[in-house]
């Protein structure tokens, strides 16, 4: 692989010796990498050394991350039930050394709130979800409309209920002054670290790109820098090599706002690389240089707000408020409140907050304790989707959604279960007709494949209504 002349004697300068074993890395294949949703597994009784993808030979653990997995060779993943069913996300092993930072520097005790930026396609939303203390709240933010939807995807087969999906500009967020604990910017780069999986990204990479990506990022950390508490953590990544992006903007974050590095315990044998500049060799920062550690290029670096700032207290939206959001309820809504209720697993721990959608057909439930800033949320910004969608309302029917059959939420009775072969899970993922065997009783059914939920159909007695959402069937040919 050719690589633009600037981008090599900027290597070089950096790397001295060490350059050609990293030319020589980019040009090999890219490791495979995957992460498991240990959440949902427990919660369904599946020990991961079952799962198909694992069981062969050859897998080996990630050593920063708790579910982290490398694969001898790239599946067919479109091809697993599984994958579709959110029992594991295809990660690159760099950026879960998020896990580490997560662990190292929140107090399991305290909950938080996180706010990952810019969060499309949702790798580091999901590892989030993972690892955030318990009753946490996760605003998984994208501000790329064509993009949002796949980062609601992801986290819907995720399953967790606490989460809100928005679509914003940085700068929306500026007036949530002090709300959240947790910053995660994992900024649009010069692409460095991702020159083996994306040839487009050595076309677009220059001197100048790097410039204007310099500039892109301060805008964005100048934007939400006010929305950090005072003593919160604000968690910078890159997938790129350069100084400018990377070091030269944790020093930047340190002399305009007082920000303070922490450093991340990490293991030797992970080969991880420090600082490269010159000047200041011992900033804690971390860079994933692919001749040297499996995975990706990325560079993260921690830093804590300082104390000093007045913490200020976020407004709570008036109960009477005239908001873009306000709706109407529908007249059987309540109705449909005390049927949806039957569904939800009365094994949970925490009390639900139910309300239908600002759309007004659709029902949704999120932990009790996060309605509040939910309310603020969408006051101030566009609210893709909040915690589980549990139902569509459709006239006089009660439609279960799909996002209940992905979540803990779904109660084990609540739902005949049909389990199902690979070739009808893949025929059901196509969206195409299911047939289901006549004995089962006319109604809402949820389909199951190794005992996982892949969603639900309606049963007719001759045929069966394929419910899984059209937007994210299968379109190739398996």
């Amino acid at each position: 692989m050719s690589f633009p002349e600037s981008f090599e004697a900027q290597m070089r300068q950096l790397l001295a010796n060490d350059a050609a074993a990293l030319f020589d890395a980019l040009g090999r294949e890219a490791e495979v990498s995957v992460r498991l949703n240990g959440a949902k597994l427990t919660s369904l009784g599946i020990a991961a050394d079952t799962i198909p993808l694992l069981a062969g030979q050859g897998s080996e653990r990630v050593p920063w991350a708790e579910d982290g997995y490398y694969l001898p060779l790239r599946p067919a993943f479109v091809a697993d039930p599984l994958w579709h069913a959110g029992c594991y996300y295809v990660q690159e092993a760099s950026s879960m050394f998020l896990e580490q930072a997560l662990r190292q520097h929140l107090d399991p005790s305290r909950p938080a709130v996180m706010l990952d930026l810019c969060a499309a396609p949702g790798g580091k939303s999901t590892l989030s979800c993972d690892h955030l203390p318990a009753g946490s709240l996760l605003v998984a933010n994208e501000v790329v409309r064509s993009r949002v939807q796949i980062l609601a995807e992801n986290l819907t087969k995720w399953g967790n209920p606490s989460v809100v999906v928005t679509n914003n500009d940085p700068s929306h967020f500026t007036p949530l002054t002090h709300c959240f604990d947790v910053v995660l910017t994992d900024v649009p780069c010069s692409g460095e670290g991702m020159f083996r999986k994306d040839s487009e990204a050595v076309s677009q990479w220059s001197p100048e790109a790097v410039a204007l990506c310099v500039k892109r990022q301060r805008r964005i950390l100048a934007d939400v820098w006010p929305t950090l508490r005072p003593g919160g953590l604000l968690i910078y990544s890159t997938c790129t090599f350069n100084l400018s992006e990377d070091e030269e903007n944790i020093l930047w974050l340190c002399q305009q706002y007082g920000a303070e590095p922490l450093t991340v315990e990490a293991s030797d044998s992970w080969q991880i690389t420090g600082s490269l500049m010159p000047d200041h060799p011992s900033l804690p920062v971390y860079r994933f240089l692919p001749h040297k550690s499996r995975g990706e290029g990325l560079f993260m670096a921690v830093l804590r707000k300082p104390e000093t700032e007045d913490t200020i207290l976020l407004p709570q939206p008036k109960a009477n408020s005239k908001t873009r959001h306000q709706h109407q309820p529908l007249p059987n809504q309540k109705t449909a409140l005390q049927q949806v209720r039957q569904w939800i697993s009365p094994t949970l721990e925490m009390p639900l907050n139910l309300q239908t959608t600002p759309r007004g057909d659709a029902l949704e439930a999120i932990p009790e304790c996060h309605a509040p800033l939910l309310s603020l949320l969408r006051r101030e910004l566009r609210v893709v989707q909040a915690g589980i969608t549990l139902a569509q309302i459709k006239g006089r029917d009660l439609v279960p959604h799909h996002a209940l059959a992905m979540s803990p939420l779904c109660a084990p009775e609540a739902f005949p279960r049909v389990e199902v072969s690979r070739e009808s899970a893949l025929a059901y993922l196509h969206r195409e007709a299911i047939t289901l065997p006549p004995e089962h009783l006319k109604g809402y059914v949820l389909l199951t494949h190794q005992q996982v939920p892949l969603g639900f159909v309606k049963h007719l007695g001759n045929r069966a209504n394929n419910l899984y959402p059209s937007e994210w069937r299968i379109r190739k040919t398996i």
